[in-house]
């Protein structure tokens, strides 16, 4: 059985990503090349989940197969929602080689909420509000703005900072997305967009929520109404 590693790219094209493999002892080299200059840098290749399997090459083989109607000609580009590839692939047995700081259970959890995310709240802006013992007591405040799937908190919302806590090593993807923009005064300045509506709440409280009962209609019913009607 030949051991080797699938993995997840995205690309600056929303619903496209690369579905490959490498040998084990490749993996660091072939993401770099990729990322720097993979299809001669047009796509902006970014990896996104790698897991090591055994028989890689059949099962590269056959997820290729479930999704070849989603692939483009002869590459191994696919017009797929990342979700989706993650959530089959965290599923297989094997020793998960990227993300580094989650573990698969919660890799295959983040993915399947994302993908709910996308799928069953409608277009419309959503709030939140509340005080936070981690800022003494101070209020966080902010607007989400969901339009067909795309999930976006923005610009004048207002940020929990920073501050140490146990709990930080699960605040990991959170911590480089506030180093990625600009936060004045606990003031966010920009759009920012999310996969989840959980990685939304949890941006802006600097501690790990569950944004479906956090985000709130215009009329404050927790955005879960329409995930539980979905599954009635």
């Amino acid at each position: 059985m030949a051991k080797g590693i699938i993995y997840v790219m995205t690309t600056v094209v929303p619903g496209l990503i690369k579905i490959g493999k490498t040998g084990s002892a490749n993996f660091e080299q072939r993401m770099y090349n990729l990322e720097s200059n993979g299809y001669r840098n047009i796509t902006g290749l970014k990896r996104a989940f790698a897991i090591e399997v055994d028989d890689y090459d059949e099962k590269e083989s056959l997820l290729h197969t479930i999704f070849e109607k989603s692939q483009l000609s002869d590459t191994e580009l696919f017009a797929l929602n990342e979700d989706i590839a993650i959530q089959l692939l965290s599923s297989f047995d094997g020793k998960q080689i990227f993300p580094k700081n989650i573990s698969k259970e919660e890799v295959f959890d983040k993915a399947t909420e994302a993908k709910e995310s996308k799928t069953c709240i409608p277009n419309g802006e959503y709030y939140m509000s509340r005080k936070t013992k981690r800022w003494d007591n101070k209020t966080i405040k902010g607007t989400m703005r969901v339009e067909n799937g795309k999930i976006v908190v923005l610009k004048g919302s207002i940020c929990c900072p920073v501050i140490q806590n146990p709990e930080d090593s699960a605040l990991f993807g959170t911590t480089a997305k506030r180093s990625e923009v600009e936060i004045i005064d606990n003031v966010l300045q920009e759009d920012v967009e999310f996969n989840s509506v959980s990685m939304a709440a949890q941006f802006l409280t600097y501690s790990v929520e569950n944004g479906w009962m956090d985000w709130k209609t215009k009329d404050g019913k927790p955005i879960d109404v329409f995930r539980r009607s979905m599954k009635e």
